[in-house]
């Protein structure tokens, strides 16, 4: 007997993804998310003869919610589908298709607080320091990776790149980013001479007199894409000699978090991030107030069982 086929998509979730992708401005990857997240809830729907387009009563999305739980989805796995069901509900309200949304009354999932991975600042020195090799795509990729840390950009960000949108005079890029808000970030004079040399020197090389937009490219006069990026990251990290795990998104975590050491307002880095809510930047503070935690501990003589190296801290009266 042949299993059944999955459902399709609803023609009314078409077209909230479709006003969302076209109003909202979301990038592909959380419309892809919303998709599948929406597909499930219509799945469990469906298995209860109802439409996701029908008005459902609290209880049968807390049943909903409780499955998830069960299948042990994690915990930001689950707060991401609940903000999807509370776009899509309120999409239905608006519409007048339903009366109100059935997590109208609902808390929110409790997400753990996950400190950004970092990289120290002798890392980041080894890997932008790397000297390049002589094939041109390598003198690319340590510009890529300068830029990438000097404007704390997305790999996104950085791929998707055009000439048009760097103004090296000024010092800055104008960076086109989720949502599509845009935001003008400072680049430093470091990244911007790197700039130069590769749009003079380096890219013409890559190009072969074809004509291309976008600033990174490959030698086939293409975009790169972010999986390439990633790719070449690790092969630089590997001959830096950074042993831990490591990503694009460090170096931009790394950016926000040693902005933010050196003593850089939380509201600039807001900014130069491009973050909506200053609460996403705030987590740089955690890794600061962590590390700060960390050598506290280490070196503040009054510790149980510690002794500060090289002071005698015993009060014995003579």
């Amino acid at each position: 007997m042949a299993e059944p086929t999955a459902p399709l998509l609803d023609p009314l979730l078409e077209r909230y993804l479709s006003e969302l992708r076209i109003e909202g401005g979301l990038a592909a990857n959380t419309l892809e998310s919303y998709r599948r997240d929406l597909l499930r809830l219509q799945r469990y729907l469906l298995s209860h003869r109802l439409s996701i387009g029908d008005s459902v009563p609290p209880h049968t999305i807390r049943s909903f919610l409780a499955t998830l739980k069960h299948e042990a989805l994690a915990a930001s796995s689950i707060a991401r589908l609940l903000s999807a069901m509370r776009g899509w509900y309120r999409f239905l309200v608006r519409e007048h298709l339903v009366e109100t949304s059935p997590l109208r009354d609902m808390t929110a999932v409790h997400r753990p607080v996950r400190l950004p991975k970092t990289l120290t600042h002798q890392e980041i020195t080894a890997l932008l320091e790397l000297p390049a090799r002589d094939r041109a795509e390598d003198q690319r990729d340590r510009v890529m990776l300068e830029l990438l840390y000097a404007a704390g950009l997305r790999v996104s960000e950085l791929v998707g790149l055009s000439l048009s949108q760097i103004d090296v005079n000024l010092g800055c890029v104008r960076v086109m980013g989720k949502g599509a808000k845009e935001r003008v970030v400072p680049i430093g004079e470091t990244a911007g001479t790197m700039l130069v040399e590769y749009v003079q020197y380096v890219r013409p090389t890559l190009l072969k007199g074809r004509s291309s937009r976008v600033l990174f490219i490959s030698r086939r006069g293409r975009g790169l894409t972010r999986q390439a990026f990633w790719k070449l990251l690790l092969q630089r990290a590997r001959r830096a000699g950074i042993s831990k795990s490591i990503s694009p998104h460090m170096l931009r975590h790394s950016f926000a978090t040693h902005l933010l050491e050196g003593g850089a307002d939380l509201r600039v880095v807001q900014s130069m991030l491009g973050h909506a809510d200053i609460a996403t930047t705030q987590i740089y503070t955690h890794v600061e107030g962590s590390r700060l935690r960390h050598v506290h501990r280490r070196y503040f003589p009054r510790q149980r069982g510690r002794r500060r190296p090289g002071v005698d801290i015993s009060m014995r009266r003579k």
